[in-house]
C-alpha cells in the first residue's frame, strides 16, 4: 500500500474531477470512479491508502459500499454526507467509517481529514516497536498490543476498526481517568469536535458493545456527564 493513493468514490463527475486536481497538487495519486459497484471493486483491490466514499450513489449506496468493505477489508474510509444529515453521519460511523465530511466543504477540510486518518492508519500499520511503550497494555479482562494491533477480552481475540483500536489504547493508558471529548477527538481522530458533532460518542458506543458494556457490577466505560469518558481501572489486573 502506498501512504497518498487515495480512492474516491462519488457519481458527481464533474467534483470528482475538481477532486483528483486538488488532491493531486497536494501530492496525493488519486483515482476516481462513478459508482458503486465498480468502486467497492477498486476498494478491495488494495493498494489504497484511503477511501473517500459518498453516501449518495445510485444503486449500490455508500452504506451498501462500506458495509461490503468492511466485511473485507479495514482500509480507512472517510464519508462525504449531506450538510445537516446527522442520521447518515451516525450510520457510517457505526458502520465502521473511520470519520466523515459534510457537503458542501472546503478541499482544505477534506485534506486535513485526509492526512489525519492516513497518519492514524498508518502508525497502526509500521509503527517501529518504542523502548518506552510497554508490549502490552492490560486493564481488568482487556489486553491490548500496540505492536500487532490485537485486542483481547478474557482471552478472545475482538474485531476493532483503527479507529476503535486508537481509541481504547488512550482509554487504556489512561485507565481512572477521565479523558474529555475534545481531548479524546484531537488524539485519536486528529482533529477538533465541531458543533454537534457526535463523532466521539458513536465510536465509543460501538466500543463499548464490542468489549461489553460491564466489568463485573461496574461500568466499563464510564459517561462523564458534561465532560467525557473513563475507563474504569480494576484492582490486581492491570499492568
Amino acid at each position: 500500500m502506498e501512504e497518498n493513493r487515495i480512492l474516491v468514490i462519488d457519481d458527481d463527475a464533474e467534483l470528482c474531477d475538481l477532486l483528483v486536481e486538488y488532491l493531486r497538487q497536494e501530492g496525493f495519486a488519486v483515482e476516481s470512479v462513478n459508482e458503486g459497484a465498480a468502486g467497492l471493486a477498486r476498494a478491495l483491490s488494495g493498494g489504497h491508502a484511503l477511501v473517500v466514499l459518498d453516501v449518495m450513489l445510485p444503486e449500490m449506496n455508500g452504506f451498501d459500499v462500506l458495509r461490503r468493505i468492511r466485511e473485507r477489508s479495514k482500509v480507512p474510509v472517510l464519508m462525504l454526507t449531506a450538510r445537516g444529515d446527522d442520521v447518515d453521519r451516525i450510520v457510517g460511523l457505526e458502520m465502521g467509517a473511520d470519520d466523515y465530511l459534510p457537503k458542501p466543504f472546503n478541499p482544505r477540510e477534506l485534506v486535513a481529514r485526509i492526512r489525519a486518518v492516513v497518519r492514524r492508519a498508518g502508525a497502526s500499520a509500521g509503527a517501529p516497536e518504542s523502548p518506552d511503550l510497554p508490549e502490552c497494555v492490560r486493564v481488568g479482562d482487556v489486553e491490548l498490543s500496540p505492536h500487532t494491533r490485537v485486542v483481547c477480552r478474557a482471552g478472545e481475540v475482538v474485531d476493532l476498526t483503527s479507529v476503535e483500536f486508537s481509541l481504547l489504547e488512550v482509554l487504556l493508558r489512561s485507565a481512572g481517568n477521565v479523558l474529555s471529548r475534545e481531548e479524546l477527538a484531537r488524539t485519536v481522530l486528529g482533529r477538533n469536535l465541531s458543533a454537534y458533532d457526535r463523532s466521539i460518542d458513536v465510536h465509543m458506543s460501538s466500543l463499548r458493545r464490542k468489549l461489553g458494556r460491564r466489568v463485573g457490577e461496574m461500568e466499563r466505560i464510564k459517561n462523564i456527564r458534561g465532560v467525557g469518558y473513563m475507563y474504569i481501572r480494576t484492582s490486581g489486573h492491570d499492568a
